[in-house]
């Protein structure tokens, strides 16, 4: 319960007042997590917040700073080792992500799964990720912009053991079926898609539901190329599966060029970005 309090207590926003610009509301959450953490900094969920928090303002080293501090005063929880891992993928620093997280997946074997809370909500406010699930899904992506797919298979289906609603089934589905296409091995691939259908409960992934019903034939690339939205991260996420399609099916002119579109764009912490970055980097 302390910790579902503490996270509660700093991902609050003003309530009073003219509203809040999306980045006030990032900045004024960060002063809230500083103020928890300055009353207790051996404290667990102070530090944890206090690293999220400067990683949701694009303060990575900040972020990674915290997580390691966290480490040295509680090296057998497995959280910090999650989030920092994640934040070696945002700096492409890919070998230390995944130290970091088969330490974590290390930690929680054989333990119960937990809710992570959200530290940016979606618009039900219901999470979608556990403790476990985020763990194995980060690991799997760290293989996988290595381009070491086999270690990224195993990866992804424990993933999906631990993927527990629609949301974490689409998202580690979508990776899993590119893995499997990567190997050659298109049947697999396809068994992955079975159990997709339009009408999943989908309250977050929906670039990865579509991408996902793409690769089943039911909705055209050049649909989801023509998704208009405002997030970047899910123009992103269209673009690099759209990418991937064109590159499966031997149109790599095309995958290139999609690729190139995607890292001219303005979020380079998006999965899509870096993992197009990774494509270039290997034609080389």
């Amino acid at each position: 319960m302390k910790r579902k309090l503490l996270a509660i207590s700093v991902g609050l926003v003003l309530g009073a007042g003219a509203p809040l610009t999306a980045q006030q509301n990032l900045e004024e959450n960060l002063r809230r997590a500083e103020a928890v953490y300055a009353r207790d900094t051996t404290n667990a969920d102070a530090i944890i917040w206090l690293g999220r928090r400067h990683a949701y303002l694009g303060q990575y080293r900040e972020a990674i700073e915290a997580f390691t501090k966290g480490i040295a005063l509680h090296p057998r929880d497995a959280r910090f080792y999650r989030h920092r891992g994640h934040r070696y993928i945002t700096l492409r620093r890919f070998k230390e992500a995944i130290a970091d997280l088969a330490k974590a997946a290390e930690l929680v074997r054989g333990q119960p799964d937990e809710i992570e809370p959200d530290g940016a909500p979606n618009a039900h406010n219901i999470p979608i990720s556990t403790l476990q699930s985020n763990i194995w899904y980060h690991l799997a992506l760290a293989h996988y912009l290595e381009h070491d797919f086999e270690q990224a298979l195993r990866g992804w289906e424990q993933a999906m053991r631990v993927s527990a609603n629609d949301d974490m089934k689409v998202a580690t589905a979508d990776w899993l079926y590119m893995t499997l296409r990567r190997l050659g091995r298109a049947q697999d691939a396809a068994q992955v898609l079975v159990p997709i259908t339009r009408d999943m409960r989908i309250l977050e992934n929906h670039a990865y539901h579509k991408r996902l019903l793409m690769y089943k034939g039911e909705l055209r690339p050049e649909e989801l190329l023509s998704e208009q939205t405002e997030d970047a991260v899910q123009l992103a996420t269209f673009g690099y599966g759209v990418a991937n399609w064109y590159f499966y099916n031997g149109e790599r002119e095309k995958a290139y060029t999609l690729f190139r579109r995607i890292v001219a764009g303005k979020n380079p912490a998006a999965f899509g970005h870096i993992a197009a970055e990774v494509e270039l980097a290997k034609s080389k």
